[in-house]
């Protein structure tokens, strides 16, 4: 089960009450290790995780060389469960847009456990187009996640 949910909870969502605020706050209590990678991820993205792309909308050749326009996690999680944490966040697409809306940016995942996140602006960028590119799945692997 990727959530532990209240019984509140299954009464609101069953009668279309629930909100976004109460559907977070159950993916932080049930899935900790997901949520606290991604939110410490969004407070090392430049402009606090919406910011601007550098020349975005500029004709291609007037824009400046791109900054930074994400940051991600490289590290493994510490145990299994903490894995298993993240795996559910990244592969259910209500919890992962959830976050997406909560913290103001778009998730993108490669392996196990590499997390990015973007500016929203950013999907479609070339950084962002390479990140999720076959090619990066492909350089991204190492013997040790094969089995992750």
């Amino acid at each position: 089960m990727s959530l532990t949910v209240t019984p509140e909870l299954v009464t609101a969502a069953n009668a279309g009450r629930m909100t976004d605020e109460e559907f977070v706050a159950c993916i932080r209590a049930s899935l900790p290790y997901a949520y606290h990678l991604v939110e410490g991820l969004v407070a090392e993205l430049p402009s606090g995780g919406s910011g601007d792309l550098a020349g975005e909308g500029l004709p291609v050749g007037t824009r400046p060389a791109p900054a930074v326009a994400f940051v991600d996690n490289q590290v493994p999680p510490p145990d299994e469960a903490a894995r298993g944490q993240l795996l559910r966040a990244m592969a259910s697409t209500s919890i992962r847009t959830a976050l997406e809306r909560h913290f103001g940016v778009a998730l993108a995942f490669q392996n196990c456990h590499r997390v990015a996140v973007f500016p929203p602006a950013a999907v479609g960028s070339e950084q962002y187009r390479a990140f999720v590119s076959s090619r990066a799945q492909i350089l991204n692997q190492q013997p040790e996640f094969l089995d992750c």
